[in-house]
């Protein structure tokens, strides 16, 4: 590199991998949602968006039809002559990578939209049409293939052009939006299309050229260093830019005086005196892709984590940088900086350069000792008294000198006048960062020792991944079982029987499965409101005793449920909170598919009542088993005793689909077998639950009275649910036996399980209603019967099961 006559080595590749140019992949994606957006809206709602154009048209187009004409005609002009204005500025400067950029860029969008259902159409672009708009530029004006290409030329050769000129000639490229609407013309579907794809088109060929936020300003650098007192000799380059900036190794001599001779710095480098530690400097080049970047970190942190968590947002990339070396100052002040700002410059083409001392000392390491961890904790508290925040303090950022010394460098992360929250996370940062060192022991001891308790079991509280920084965790090997263990480390120094984690983001995770499970019962109960009105002028008719009676059945199911689920956990945890757990169970259950969101609910509420993860997967599981075992018996029992004037045709499957369903076994039986991650998740996760809960029904086989319990608990929810079908239909005068209507709750309910909306709502009442008239119950009975049946049995324990539900939670015990 040659800057004002001097020849500056520069070693290392300064250009940025293309996967971190954070500013052209982002445009790629906009460009991209973009096309999606205008083909959705073309394909959904175009006849919409043509009426309001219309209308939009009648109200701006005022113009005469002479008028109108005449500002078609010159904008026409206009757009016909961007292009080759833009080509011949490439040309006379010589810009002939861009150039191929810009022809390409425009073949290709040309090419787009030419490919046809037929084959390559070509543009028909004629001299002259008939017509008042219908003129030669019209149809440049009107032809998306034109206006792709100058949607795609513009983008590439936007970032080369001057701040003006790039904002005119897009204004002018936009401006075919309404200038159609002040002609009275309906903007064409294909043009605006034609707009996002070219603009798509664009982005890619900028992503593969690049642009000139690439090309690193190190001359500008050069000169601003130069003004400060120091003399580039040599460049190095020690970390590329990607997530962080350009960092490089400058090697300096001291800018001659004035009159002094020119060959005096050289011969002073010569000399050896460029090869001091003194003399190297640290570079540090921010760019546009760091600032888009920067950018979206500080969107993403204010939409998911609490204010005060991190430093405020800043303005721009340069009160960012300025306020990098005012910590560095600040902290400087107090002893404790490993390095020192030098100065901070705004550069060409949107860059911005940090220099600051080379780091003293070196990076802290497992062979300093835990007297030298015990100096980090107190320079860490000095720091904190003055009221200043590290927030990036992993083993590279923690300096040590020969004799010890502690110093701190970074800085990007700190705050002068944190909150506390900030000084938790300086400690719980340094926690691990030290625990990965020295141990997990040594490192929670020598943070007691200097600081207080209290602020040590805040800070672990702090130790998740939400709350500790992504780039510091991918310093640790395996951060997630650390973090672990240095909480409960915390807890046995402490005295603590446990530490809850820290809520750092808006909404927790709790919060978040809440909001989703109410919009899933919203959209579930939905279908079922325009049925209130006809539901509602048939309960004229109820018989209220049956319908108390149907209510009281539905109440002892959860009775039954709960004490199948107590004598399965060996009546570990309270009969009391279970039963309240069961009502909440209807909740989750019917506002998830296939009623999982119950079954987690029943695992996490045994766990939080002591049983261990597996224990209580396989309790669940133990009580699910034996619930269809009571199932199938009393089915085939309540079958022989229906005799055979009962017709069972009506659910049992055709010999084709049980062919079906057993092929269909067999082939995922298959796959379980060739698949290795599937075979793996069977081997780690599925045999230990089966094995553990082979071993509950071993016991069960020894304990009569446990087995009676549950079996007994499985039956009473399967006939209670029976019951209350057959009394919400002697509720609206219907008659039919208790054994018939056992068989329809029962098989009805076993085929509409599989149905996937949450809590099979639709497929219940349409499975339930199917059965009821296939053994002869009228539909003007079965109806409104089975909608008293789910309210009864379902609706009215899920509005019960909400409340209950956050109670739970509260006390900690979901």
């Amino acid at each position: 590199m040659r800057v004002d006559g001097r020849e500056i080595p520069v070693s290392g590749s300064l250009l940025q991998p293309r996967i971190r140019r954070t500013s052209d992949i982002l445009r790629v994606v906009l460009s991209a949602l973009s096309v999606a957006i205008v083909i959705a809206g073309s394909l959904i709602t175009r006849p919409q968006w043509e009426a309001l154009e219309r209308s939009v048209s009648g109200i701006v187009g005022f113009l005469t039809p002479e008028q109108s004409n005449l500002v078609y005609i010159v904008y026409g002009i206009a757009i016909l002559a961007l292009p080759f204005a833009i080509l011949v500025r490439l040309v006379l400067r010589g810009q002939w990578k861009l150039l191929a950029g810009f022809v390409s860029a425009g073949l290709i969008a040309l090419g787009l939209f030419s490919i046809t259902g037929t084959g390559f159409s070509a543009p028909r672009w004629h001299l002259s049409e008939p017509g008042q708009v219908n003129t030669f530029l019209s149809q440049f004006l009107d032809d998306p293939r034109w206006i792709a290409m100058l949607a795609a030329t513009l983008t590439v050769a936007s970032p080369w052009l001057p701040a003006r000129a790039r904002r005119w000639w897009w204004t002018l490229l936009l401006a075919f939006v309404p200038i159609h609407l002040f002609v009275s013309l309906v903007v064409p579907a294909r043009a605006a299309l034609g707009l996002v794809v070219g603009w798509l088109v664009g982005a890619v060929i900028v992503l593969v050229v690049g642009t000139p936020a690439l090309e690193v300003p190190l001359d500008a650098a050069v000169r601003v260093l130069a003004q400060r007192g120091f003399r580039v000799t040599a460049f190095k380059v020690l970390r590329p830019a990607a997530r962080g900036p350009l960092v490089l190794s400058a090697s300096t001599v001291p800018q001659p005086e004035a009159g002094a001779s020119p060959d005096s710095a050289p011969a002073a480098a010569e000399s050896g005196e460029s090869r001091s530690p003194d003399n190297e400097l640290i570079i540090e080049m921010y760019g546009a892709n760091q600032r888009s970047r920067g950018m979206l970190q500080q969107l993403k942190r204010w939409l998911t984590i609490r204010s005060g968590e991190y430093p405020a947002p800043f303005a721009s990339m340069r009160r960012a940088v300025e306020h990098r070396a005012l910590m560095g100052f600040a902290i400087a002040d107090l002893g404790l900086a490993s390095n020192k700002p030098l100065t901070v410059a705004a550069l060409d083409r949107g860059w911005m350069v940090y220099a600051h001392t080379v780091p003293q000392g070196r990076p802290l390491a497992a062979a300093d000792g835990e007297p030298v961890l015990t100096r980090v904790w107190q320079a860490l508290h000095s720091m904190h008294q003055a009221q200043i925040s590290h927030g990036e303090l992993h083993a590279e950022e923690i300096r040590v000198l020969d004799d010890g010394t502690v110093l701190f460098g970074g800085f990007v992360q700190s705050e002068f006048g944190a909150y506390q929250a900030r000084f938790d996370s300086d400690v719980a940062q340094l926690l691990l960062s030290s625990a990965h060192l020295f141990g997990v022991g040594p490192a929670v001891r020598t943070a007691l020792e200097v600081l207080d308790k209290q602020a040590v079991l805040d800070a672990s509280a702090r130790l998740t991944k939400t709350a500790v920084p992504t780039h510091l965790r991918k310093t640790v090997p395996d951060a997630g079982e650390l973090m672990k263990d240095i909480r409960a480390e915390v807890a046995a120094q402490t005295g603590q029987d446990k530490i809850e984690a820290a809520q750092i983001t808006r909404f927790s995770r709790n919060q978040i499965i809440q909001l989703v499970l109410l919009i899933g019962l919203v959209y579930v109960a939905y279908p079922y409101i325009s049925a209130v009105p006809t539901f509602a002028s048939e309960l004229r008719n109820l018989n209220w005793g049956w319908a108390l009676l149907g209510l009281t059945v539905s109440a002892l199911t959860y009775v039954g449920a709960a004490m199948a689920l107590w004598a399965c956990a060996s009546e570990a945890v309270r009969f009391g909170n279970l039963l309240l757990m069961q009502i909440a169970n209807t909740f989750a259950a019917t506002t998830t598919p296939a009623g999982v969101g119950g079954l987690a609910l029943s695992v996490r509420f045994l766990q939080k009542g002591g049983l261990g993860a597996v224990r209580a997967t396989a309790v669940v599981a133990l009580q699910q088993t034996v619930q269809v075992v009571t199932h199938v018996v009393l089915l085939l029992i309540f079958g022989a005793l229906a005799g055979t004037s009962t017709n069972l045709s009506h659910f049992v499957p055709s010999a084709t689909v049980l062919y079906l369903v057993a092929g269909a076994l067999l082939g995922l039986l298959g796959v379980t077998m060739f698949v290795p991650k599937v075979r793996k998740w069977l081997l780690n996760e599925v045999r230990p639950q089966l094995a553990e809960v082979v071993g509950q029904l071993k016991d069960l086989a020894r304990r009569p009275g446990r087995l009676a319990m549950i079996v007994g608990g499985c039956a009473t929810t399967t006939l209670g649910m029976a019951l209350a079908l057959w009394a919400s239909i002697e509720a609206f005068g219907g008659s039919t036996t208790f054994v018939t209507v056992t068989i329809v709750t029962m098989i009805g309910g076993t085929l509409a399980s599989a149905a996937p909306t949450p809590g099979g709502v639709g497929a219940v009442e349409a499975a339930l209603i199917g059965g009821l008239a296939a053994f002869g119950v009228s539909a003007a009975i079965a109806v409104p019967a089975v909608l008293l049946y789910r309210v009864l049995t379902c609706w009215l324990p899920v509005f019960c099961g909400w409340p209950i539900m956050r109670w739970l939670t509260a006390k900690d015990m979901i």
